[in-house]
């Protein structure tokens, strides 16, 4: 009897997979990281300083998100599906996502004015973006990717629809007084962004790259949002959202493979027999 036949009704409901149920998961992670602040929102009658909000009201909540995914992996077993080597092969195009993502994360750090930032700042910044960028791609690329394989999806269809669920995150910016066409247009650039993730997890071949590559935009790209500087550096670095947009609704173009279903349940040997 196999251990897919022996395993618990809890595993055995998610082993089956599908877009619902990577729905599901989302939700629930949203529930969750939006409602870890209103616990601490009363005991701070007054706003706290910049890095003092940037600890309480992103790193906290996300870095409790990532326990929970971490904790959920666990109960499922899929520690080493979601952290292990992929189960399909990336091809050499796919690293144009990397370099484009890359590029202009170093070019926004250039952009930073340090000195009026404060290293207060600057830390709590790059520690948040080290737990948005592991607990934002465990879930979407992660999680959501690996639903997406056991239930036998095409490829392009396990990145939009990660891409999707990611972008879908940030739609919760509204309910902080965002504009329409400001979420509008975030959501359109995270879905793109979305896309250059599954395409570095497809060439990288481990979870590990994508979480770094995240870890270093969100403040990357609030850093120099915040504190500019000026110059040609400066202006090209403004250009890296059009980029991303640009780069990866082409490249989505060009996703191709499968995962077979029994490789996605871990019934085969890793990877390398997979189709591409």
């Amino acid at each position: 009897m196999s251990e897919h036949e022996t395993s618990s009704p809890w595993r055995r409901f998610w082993e089956k997979g599908g877009w619902w149920r990577s729905l599901l998961v989302v939700v629930a992670y949203f529930v969750i990281y939006q409602g870890v602040p209103l616990l601490f929102a009363p005991l701070f009658p007054t706003a706290p300083g910049p890095a003092a909000a940037i600890w309480l009201f992103t790193i906290i909540p996300i870095t409790f998100g990532g326990l929970v995914l971490v904790a959920f992996a666990w109960s499922l077993g899929w520690l080493r599906e979601l952290f292990g080597p992929q189960p399909i092969r990336g091809r050499g195009w796919m690293w144009i996502a990397v370099a484009v993502v890359l590029l202009f994360n170093v070019l926004r750090f250039a952009a930073v004015d340090y000195a009026k930032a404060g290293a207060g700042v600057v830390v709590a910044w790059l520690v948040a973006g080290l737990c948005v960028g592991f607990a934002e791609e465990t879930l979407t690329r992660g999680f959501v990717v690996n639903l997406m394989r056991k239930h036998g999806y095409r490829e392009i269809a396990v990145a939009s629809v990660s891409a999707a669920l990611f972008a879908a995150l940030h739609a919760g910016n509204l309910l902080t007084g965002q504009s329409v066409f400001a979420t509008a247009l975030q959501l359109l650039y995270t879905f793109a962004f979305g896309i250059l993730m599954y395409l570095a997890l497809r060439v990288t071949g481990n979870l590990v790259w994508p979480i770094l590559l995240h870890a270093s935009t969100d403040p990357s790209t609030f850093l120099s949002t915040l504190y500019p500087t000026q110059g040609p550096v400066a202006a090209f670095a403004g250009l890296g959202n059009p980029a991303v947009i640009v780069t990866g609704l082409i490249l989505l173009i060009f996703i191709r493979g499968r995962v077979s279903q029994s490789t996605a349940e871990g019934l085969e040997a890793p990877a390398r027999g997979s189709r591409v």
